[in-house]
């Protein structure tokens, strides 16, 4: 079982978070889900929609829980996604630490 974490988790929800997947051997996770925050696209048309935010404003956090939780769980699988609209994001994502990587909204939009 995959466990998808949020990407405005800080450095105590990571070592809370690491100290219970070790606990229970999780499989793997998937960093991150979308966001709830809206800093990223802050006058914009659509920023007040709600719902969870996904694509490029997320990526330079959910590249921050990435980095997070791979270096407190080495050892974990870790799908790698939020952002990735280009060949070097997602590059980027797997030298962050992803296993593999998982894109959609760039996907869509970018084709």
């Amino acid at each position: 079982m995959l466990l998808k974490i949020a990407p405005d988790l800080d450095e105590r929800d990571m070592d809370g978070m690491a100290d219970v997947l070790q606990r229970r051997g999780i499989d793997g996770l998937i960093c991150t889900n979308t966001t709830l925050a809206r800093a990223g696209v802050a006058g914009a048309a659509h920023a007040q929609e709600s719902g969870g935010l996904s694509g490029a404003p997320l990526r330079a956090s959910a590249d921050r829980v990435l980095r997070g939780m791979r270096a407190r769980l080495p050892q974990v699988p870790v799908i790698g996604v939020g952002g990735i609209d280009t060949g070097a994001a997602a590059a980027e994502k797997i030298a962050a630490g992803a296993t593999l990587v998982q894109l959609y909204t760039g996907l869509i939009y970018r084709g």
